[in-house]
């Protein structure tokens, strides 16, 4: 009786380790996809002004 508690309690501490670990891992997926978008909008924004200078000060 005892080992089948055992079994229990480690059965049930892996499942709500793995459940904490795909939500922390589908927040860093979100969290890399907006860090990504905003790289890339301000590599365009930024290449935009380079291409909008007049030709003597680049």
């Amino acid at each position: 009786m005892r080992a089948l508690l055992w079994i229990v309690g480690v059965v049930a501490g892996v499942l709500i380790l793995l459940g904490l670990l795909l939500e922390a891992v589908r927040w860093l997926i979100i969290i890399g996809l907006v860090a990504l978008v905003v790289v890339i909008v301000l590599g365009a924004v930024k290449t935009r002004r380079v291409l909008n200078r007049p030709a003597g000060r680049r």
